[in-house]
């Protein structure tokens, strides 16, 4: 990320309205690299539209875009496997669920995008670094 943050030259896209197809789909390739066990989805969307000149912005609602279908397909997904499981009380409560995961989504994403787009993502990656270290000390202490 800090090297990605670094090397940035200035994006040449800015509306995701304006993304043509060969860069989406540029984008969603990038997804592939969160198969790899313990990337973020969403941090191999974003810092590969960096690398293909989005602005942090636009690479961010991009990023947050493109997991719409991801979820949607899970989650259908997961109720046809519990399927029997489900009963109507049940529904209810996923419903609602549903809303206040959906609101709080979109609380969250709106500050992130702010955030991002006035600093970037260096302090996120600091977060990280300090984190991890913090984690690795930890398990190397048990």
């Amino acid at each position: 990320i800090l090297i990605i943050e670094r090397i940035l030259k200035m994006p040449h896209h800015h509306m995701i309205e304006r993304f043509s197809i060969p860069l989406a789909l540029g984008i969603g390739l990038c997804q592939v690299v969160s198969l790899i066990p313990g990337v973020s989805r969403a941090g191999a969307t974003i810092m590969g539209a960096l690398l293909l000149r989005v602005d942090r912005k636009a690479a961010t609602e991009f990023s947050f875009f493109l997991a719409i279908p991801t979820m949607i397909g899970a989650t259908v997904y997961d109720l046809w496997k519990n399927r029997h499981d489900l009963t109507p009380d049940g529904l209810g409560v996923i419903a609602v669920g549903f809303v206040v995961a959906f609101i709080a989504a979109l609380v969250v994403v709106r500050v992130l995008v702010g955030f991002v787009s006035r600093r970037g993502f260096g302090p996120f990656a600091w977060y990280r670094i300090v984190v991890g270290v913090l984690m690795l000390a930890l398990l190397a202490t048990r």
